[in-house]
């Protein structure tokens, strides 16, 4: 029987670098010499074990992005985007084919309020060997209105979302149309951090998803949690002008990019 959560090792966790809180400390990802457990490395991005895997019956692992200390997708070219989401995508693909793991995640954090603890950008990829962790996410949790449609790629805003308000996500019919994806991940993640709210969004998480026919990256603008969502698990929506007025503004969004 598969368990239904992670358990959290803080005997590990005491010894995290953390950067966010406290920009001036030493950034690990920043000195290449010292990193080890190296998986894979394509020019400056590394792909390495995890040093503090704090969770237990899991394979931990970091996807160095850029040896931009400051370094996003937001502010990367389009070359730099593309290089990362094709070498993230094999990553993941190579521990999902991995049969000692019942599911493997891959996701990131961006900003204070985005659960994660290193400014320096990377993704993380992370092998779970007792639970699935796409048990509870279905079809309907990439459904909504449509942003923008194009050959093999499709962004859509979700109408029954994980968290709640504003989840935009990117529906590509295969790696093969990564180029796609990587691009709609610039678009959004620069729209979210500028002007979405009037440029009160500073955190993000994007998480990756297979479904039937697709691979899905869907974009997450962070605010500090509902208590809806932690007390009772109730999940908020925007009204229906709402969600006409950030289609429209994700939209002009893209025709500025010419997506």
């Amino acid at each position: 029987m598969l368990k239904h959560e992670l358990v959290f090792q803080s005997q590990i966790a005491k010894n995290k670098p953390e950067t966010i809180r406290h920009p001036h400390n030493a950034c690990p990802f920043c000195d290449t010499e010292a990193l080890t457990d190296i998986i894979e490395q394509r020019g400056d991005m590394i792909w390495l074990m995890n040093k503090f895997p704090t969770l237990a019956k899991t394979t931990q692992t970091v996807l160095i992005e850029s040896h931009r200390h400051d370094g996003d997708f937001s502010n990367y070219s389009a070359t730099e985007s593309r290089d990362i989401i094709r070498f993230a995508l094999a990553a993941w693909q190579q521990l999902l084919s991995d049969p000692r793991y019942q599911s493997v995640l891959m996701y990131k954090n961006f900003g204070p309020l985005s659960g994660g603890s290193l400014t320096h950008p990377h993704l993380q990829i992370v092998g779970l060997e007792e639970v699935d962790g796409y048990e509870n996410i279905g079809p309907e949790n990439f459904t909504g209105p449509t942003v923008i449609a194009s050959d093999h790629c499709c962004v859509t805003l979700s109408d029954q979302p994980v968290l709640g308000f504003v989840e935009a996500n990117i529906l590509i019919d295969s790696v093969a149309s990564s180029d796609k994806m990587a691009d709609a991940i610039r678009v959004l993640t620069h729209y979210f951090l500028t002007d979405y709210n009037r440029g009160r969004c500073h955190s993000y998480n994007l998480f990756f998803y297979r479904q039937k026919a697709h691979l899905i990256c869907k974009v997450v603008p962070r605010y500090p949690t509902s208590p809806y969502a932690i007390g009772y698990k109730l999940v908020q929506v925007n009204n229906d002008a709402r969600v006409a007025e950030i289609s429209a503004q994700m939209r002009a969004q893209f025709e500025a990019f010419a997506y």
